[in-house]
């Protein structure tokens, strides 16, 4: 799926994402395609942060929300959310 179905309010504009997506870690396991895009799972990520809402109420959209989980704490055991602030 290369376009979101509905974009919410606070999603990445096309702008934003073609300025984070080089930035992000690439995958290295060769498989099964993707059912969820990066920037489906990076905004639901947003979504959750931004509301404060449980990870189970992140809505269907940005896909399923173990997925979006899973996401997070890999790149949060990995230092990739990690900010530089000088």
């Amino acid at each position: 799926m290369d376009t979101l179905p509905v974009a919410g309010r606070a999603d990445l504009t096309d702008a934003q994402w073609a300025v984070l997506e080089p930035l992000l870690p690439v995958g290295r396991k060769p498989g099964r395609p993707p059912t969820w895009t990066k920037r489906q799972l990076i905004n639901g990520i947003r979504w959750r942060v931004r509301v404060g809402a449980p990870w189970r109420d992140v809505p269907e959209r940005y896909g399923c929300w173990q997925t979006i989980y899973g996401l997070f704490r890999r790149w949060q055991r990995a230092g990739t959310w990690q900010l530089s602030i000088p």
